[in-house]
């Protein structure tokens, strides 16, 4: 993703976020683009080149309407398995490339002084992100609109490790998810230090696919632990690889899209963009 494009979502963003502050007005294509800064024309155009869909078709992506009616087909059938392999393109199971592998408590001892970690920055549809990798896999991935923030978040949660500023292939793999065909992914592998519960919600989280949306209580049922929601609420907020463990495909039962850890006006970006691909696969 270039320069312009980084832009773009910007403006992408800053529309949403008005969208949301004015839903109960429904502002027009002409208010929205004049937020923004661009004229109408212009507006669309560069929606529809992120988005693959135009604002207004968006919207209906991330509307309350949407996220019930996803709800109502999730609780019906999200984890049947027989369902989920046949799915196919930008629905494609996240479980059936991504596999995560839970840290030794050797591994992470004494903050992680045995770890070896690269780590690089590197572009997505909704920002910069910093990207970081043991020999094993990927051990982190965070929105990095502040550089150096994100790379102390990383620095915080393995602070005696051996850093080095490097890309390598396990990084690339995990970032071309962004723009390959899902429907022959390259298989992504993560290494990352949770409880056991923790890594229980991660792995759930996996079988979510692009372009649906579940609830913590679901999860929590998933899990068998049907009292336990405001604990996968925890572990979902402390997730440490975003998008590639879809935390934000996770929303209130009521159907409100709810907060994110890097934004929430991000999370009914990725929502939306993600709805949007997998209706036009």
């Amino acid at each position: 993703m270039n320069t312009q494009q980084i832009i773009d979502f910007e403006r992408i963003k800053d529309a949403i976020e008005y969208l949301h502050a004015n839903y109960k007005l429904q502002p027009s294509l002409d208010e929205v683009a004049e937020h923004v800064h661009l004229s109408p024309y212009h507006f669309q155009r560069m929606f529809s080149e992120w988005a693959g869909v135009s604002p207004k078709q968006f919207l209906q992506y991330i509307s309350l309407a949407h996220a019930k009616s996803l709800l109502k087909e999730t609780r019906a059938s999200l984890f049947d398995a027989a369902h989920e392999v046949g799915l196919s393109g930008t629905s494609r199971l996240h479980d059936l490339f991504v596999h995560i592998e839970g840290m030794t408590p050797g591994e992470y001892k004494n903050g992680g002084e045995n770890l070896s970690i690269n780590y690089s920055l590197a572009e997505s549809p909704f920002g910069n992100i910093l990207v970081a990798s043991t020999p094993k896999g990927i051990c982190y991935m965070a929105f990095a609109d502040k550089e150096e923030e994100a790379f102390d978040s990383l620095r915080s949660t393995y602070p005696n490790a051996k850093y080095s500023n490097t890309t390598d292939r396990l990084q690339q793999n995990a970032v071309f998810v962004f723009t390959q065909d899902w429907s022959n992914p390259a298989e992504i592998k993560l290494h990352v230090k949770g409880t056991d519960f923790q890594l229980k919600v991660w792995e759930t989280l996996l079988h979510i696919p692009a372009g649906k949306l579940t609830t913590y209580g679901d999860i929590a049922q998933k899990i068998d632990s049907p009292k336990a929601s405001r604990a996968v609420g925890s572990a979902v907020g402390n997730n440490p690889v975003a998008f590639l463990i879809p935390c934000h495909r996770v929303i209130q039962s009521s159907g409100i899209l709810g907060e994110y850890h890097w934004g929430s006006s991000r999370k009914a970006a990725m929502i939306g963009w993600e709805g949007a691909k997998s209706v036009n696969d």
